[in-house]
């Protein structure tokens, strides 16, 4: 796995902690972030640019496991976004604007990509049915008109990670 820096550690999760989320969200992590993830789960890389289609975003932290209380926490916030995240995306980090980073289920259980999630344009699938008569198909699709693609694994996110240059 790449060498990336993390800071702001909390403390570390176990395997059988991952599971425990893995079976709430019906999913199942990739190797390699979960690797990550026990040893830095809320973390933030000292690396954090990330261009997006062109776009420089920043990578904030890994969302945090089995902490409920916390407002970062991974199942917390899939149960705070569900309704506005396209089915089969699983946020795993955060940005400081809000959006998150997530993996995408939809093509491969086994084998999700890394997509970025723009909370800015979004809205609930159920109000898309309601107030503009799209079926769920429809408002699916609309809702996937929110993320971009970021990498096909987490390493080759955390390969992507850079400094920032300031201009």
């Amino acid at each position: 796995m790449n060498e990336v820096k993390w800071k702001y550690l909390e403390n570390t999760v176990s395997e059988q902690e991952v599971r425990k989320v893995e079976e709430e969200l019906n999913i199942i992590f990739p190797a390699d972030y979960k690797q990550c993830v026990q040893v830095n789960h809320g973390a933030s890389p000292e690396q954090f640019v990330l261009d997006v289609e062109g776009i420089e975003r920043a990578f904030g932290s890994l969302l945090m496991i089995n902490t409920s209380e916390s407002a970062s926490d991974i199942v917390r916030t899939y149960e705070s976004y569900k309704d506005t995240l396209p089915k089969d995306v699983i946020p795993f980090a955060d940005d400081p604007g809000g959006n998150l980073i997530c993996f995408d289920y939809k093509d491969d259980k086994g084998n999700p990509i890394i997509v970025f999630w723009e909370h800015e344009e979004a809205c609930e699938k159920e109000i898309l049915m309601e107030e503009e008569n799209l079926t769920e198909e429809e408002a699916e699709q609309v809702a996937r008109e929110n993320i971009f693609y970021v990498a096909d694994t987490f390493t080759e996110l955390l390969q992507k990670l850079r400094k920032y240059k300031e201009n």
